[in-house]
């Protein structure tokens, strides 16, 4: 492979903002794996927000970037997976796997998709110095003629176009709005663009925690649901603390510590066969790795306050919530699933087109 832009290239990343800012170029934001593809003929490369390679995961995508995009080019995009007319982002963790067998019935059962909305280098030339509007505008050229699974992100400088994208693209799984200064060169690795995400709030119980890596204080908090049938469910984690108020929470949380873990509702998550049926704080996946996921148990009777941005699948928090209060006038009982907001549906294909 020889391109004027070459891998690894770490992609241009946002801060968060409250609002859309006025006079901006304004894309939605997908919610997958961040990727820069490079394809220089028959060579092609995914490398991911890391600048680690995703190439052997997506064997799909490898040919389907052969057939569609200029000879010789760099992308900046996101992988996704789509099921029943939304992002499924289950599905595409799946993707991540180490036996080849079993990426190859992935590609074929949960296919993926590559939305581009950059360009880095067209032919023999790098673009990295050249301003939004100008990228753009060769993006746009060079995928007008593309099909799925590789597609052209929409885009707008009308921002009451991405209001409404804002609002109704979350319904599709999508993650909120992006906005770009256009006559912005691309700037690997800074946080140069700003991103606009959903933020709602919910009362969760506080059913353990886990130590943090520079000694014996809370690294997060274990949150939990109760579902329908009066199970309480692990639905994510509060994590971001000062060094001061993490040594505080070891103490206002010693009265609820558990001696004996084997009454605890999560108790099984120590039975390797549980995280088979179950999502558990201390089950491993493909992203903890070797990772220590020992925890404290807490008897479950401390609510939270929590904001978080959207819920995967309906069943647990897309990202890490950010603690707001403790809710002293809730009952643990109280804390459900009923109470958290369900995005009105919106059809991913008529964004894709």
């Amino acid at each position: 492979m020889d391109l004027p832009v070459m891998p690894p290239v770490l992609p241009m990343l946002a801060k968060p903002v409250a609002r859309i800012p006025p006079g901006m170029h304004y894309e939605a934001k997908w919610d997958g794996f961040r990727a820069i593809v490079y394809r220089d003929g028959a060579e092609v490369e995914l490398g991911s927000r890391t600048g680690k390679t995703l190439t052997r995961y997506f064997p799909e995508l490898v040919e389907a970037v052969r057939g569609r995009v200029p000879e010789r080019c760099v992308l900046d995009g996101e992988i996704v997976v789509a099921r029943a007319g939304r992002l499924d982002f289950d599905a595409l963790s799946e993707r991540i796997h180490p036996a080849a067998s079993r990426v190859r019935t992935l590609a074929e059962r949960t296919p993926a998709s590559f939305v581009a909305f950059d360009l880095l280098a067209l032919g023999d030339e790098s673009l990295l110095g050249v301003p939004l509007t100008g990228r753009r505008a060769l993006l746009e050229e060079a995928l007008s003629e593309t099909i799925a699974p590789v597609h052209l992100a929409p885009a707008t400088t009308d921002p009451e176009v991405a209001e409404r994208w804002f609002e109704e693209y979350e319904g599709a799984g999508l993650d909120g709005v992006i906005a770009k200064v256009p006559g912005l060169s691309y700037r690997p690795d800074e946080r140069a663009m700003y991103k606009i995400k959903h933020e709602r709030t919910a009362d969760v119980v506080v059913a353990g925690y886990r130590l943090h890596r520079s000694g014996p204080v809370v690294g997060s908090l274990l949150l939990g649901l109760y579902d329908t049938g009066g199970t309480l469910q692990h639905v994510g984690v509060s994590a971001a603390f000062t060094a001061k108020r993490r040594a505080e929470l070891v103490v206002e949380l010693e009265p609820l510590r558990m001696a004996d873990a084997g009454e605890h509702p999560w108790a099984a998550w120590s039975q390797e066969t549980a995280h088979e049926s179950a999502r558990l704080p201390g089950a491993p996946s493909r992203w903890s790795g070797k990772k220590d996921l020992s925890w404290v148990p807490l008897r479950p009777e401390r609510v939270a306050e929590v904001a978080y941005d959207h819920m995967e699948n309906g069943t647990r928090f897309r990202h890490t919530t950010r603690f707001r209060r403790w809710r002293p006038d809730r009952t643990a009982r109280s804390c459900t699933y009923a109470q958290l907001e369900e995005p009105v549906r919106y059809d991913l294909r008529r964004i894709l087109g």
